[in-house]
């Protein structure tokens, strides 16, 4: 499993964006390791887009507190979810993430894989996912990670991680 002090993977994750009034091309595929250079960016991770936990706590959690993220020096925000780019940006309209969050799709679970953080709720009708975590990176580098024990959630809210980054 990834830790603090190691280098992000070179793994390709994928972006929608859909502005109303363009001609959407897409999904758009970016190196995590690239998008984190020379950036503060902190990235969760969840297991399933539109889940009761992600949708309800996990990502606006992260919405509310992106302003003091951003103030206290973080670049970007990035969610991570093994669902295609196409069902991140449904399901980041649907919450009205705006510019705060980033929804990022990890669609065949390559990321979740090479983090060493990835789990098998095949038995949930969910198959390959990621786990539910919270990291920050610094210019590419993992500065601190917290991994949720399964079915919990206590480690990887956005006030836990606002805490490491003030």
């Amino acid at each position: 499993m990834i830790k603090p002090g190691d280098r992000l993977p070179d793994i390709k994750l994928y972006e929608y964006n859909h502005d109303e009034g363009t001609c959407p091309i897409g999904p758009n595929a970016f190196s995590v390791r690239e998008r984190c250079k020379q950036k503060k960016v902190v990235i969760f991770a969840l297991p399933g887009a539109f889940t009761p936990t992600c949708s309800e706590r996990h990502v606006p959690g992260y919405v509310a507190a992106a302003p003091e993220l951003f103030a206290a020096g973080v670049d970007e925000i990035l969610c991570v979810s093994v669902n295609d780019a196409f069902v991140m940006s449904a399901w980041g309209n649907s919450l009205q993430v705006g510019d705060a969050v980033k929804m990022i799709g990890d669609g065949n679970g390559e990321f979740s894989e090479a983090l060493g953080l990835s789990q098998d709720l095949s038995a949930r009708g969910l198959g390959r996912r990621s786990q539910r975590y919270a990291m920050l990176v610094d210019d590419g580098v993992v500065k601190h990670l917290a991994v949720e024990a399964p079915g919990k959630f206590e480690v990887s809210d956005a006030q836990s991680l606002l805490a490491v980054v003030r």
